[in-house]
């Protein structure tokens, strides 16, 4: 049977793209969720850290983080001390179609995925070209006169860019000071996201990393706030959404990922998502 992922799908997105300017106190604890849109995370100020798939990462102002769409996270606060951040939706579809010349606007993404890492922390004189372009954009975001939404599309391009530079010129901030994670749970993430499709069980990932059973699961539940077994689940619903939107028939999207059975798939999918495999469909 399959279990139900109890990771929760956090805010909705209908625009391109969405900024929230916060600030107030942090709270006790945070659930782990997700998003079916990216999101870029400005840290300004307060003491706070970040959970992105079993890595922390220890904030200090003006970091920038990239949390790619069906990333599992939360952000870790001090309930005691304010903590004010920009936090920007950004619609992939928007993403992919904005660039020229065959140009990604959302390779900054794809990167902080495939290095693991998605921490910028730009120094001095890079900071203040981020603290101007981000005064631009809320600036921009209320202006109501002629052509204000085109100036807030324009600003947040000259962000986006901005970003995408950085992280091909490979600006991460990546010293021990800065992240912390398990390199086996590390390991054995990357593996279930790229085998989805394979059986996986918790002996076979257990022995892929060389840690006992038992440690590993107490170990992978403690830096992802999961189960094993519901992670899986969860990645390969997410993997199947994304297949069924692609058009790939809701037979074709159960095998894909992983799951053997149909009917528990379709039962799942629809606990998940609130509409069977062919409703999600386009």
């Amino acid at each position: 049977m399959i279990q139900p992922a109890n990771y929760q799908r956090r805010g909705y997105l209908h625009e391109d793209f969405r900024l929230f300017h916060l600030r107030d106190m942090g709270v006790e604890e945070m659930e782990y969720h997700y998003h079916e849109f990216d999101k870029i995370v400005i840290f300004l100020s307060g003491r706070a850290s970040y959970i992105i798939e079993g890595r922390s990462y220890f904030l200090e102002p003006w970091d920038v983080l990239l949390v790619s769409h069906h990333l599992i996270h939360k952000p870790v606060t001090n309930p005691e001390q304010p903590y004010e951040r920009v936090v920007i939706y950004l619609n992939s579809g928007f993403l992919r179609s904005s660039g020229t010349r065959g140009e990604d606007l959302g390779l900054c993404f794809d990167l902080a995925r495939e290095r693991q890492f998605a921490l910028m922390r730009p120094g001095g004189g890079e900071r203040e070209g981020l603290e101007r372009l981000l005064e631009n954009l809320e600036r921009a975001l209320e202006d109501r006169g002629f052509g204000g939404d085109l100036l807030a599309r324009t600003c947040f391009l000259q962000l986006l860019v901005r970003l995408n530079r950085d992280m091909m010129r490979d600006r991460t901030h990546r010293d021990q000071s800065a992240s912390q994670y398990d390199p086996k749970i590390a390991q054995a993430l990357s593996y279930i996201n790229d085998h989805l499709g394979e059986e996986l069980t918790v002996d076979a990932l257990a022995r892929q990393v060389y840690t006992s059973k038992y440690h590993f699961m107490r170990r992978f539940k403690e830096l992802t706030g999961c189960p094993v077994h519901q992670y899986i689940t969860q990645k390969r619903l997410l993997a199947a959404a994304g297949l069924l939107r692609a058009g790939v028939s809701a037979q074709e999207a159960c095998g894909q990922c992983g799951f053997q059975d149909y009917s528990a798939f379709h039962r799942a999918f629809r606990r998940q998502f609130g509409a069977t495999p062919r409703e999600f469909m386009p």
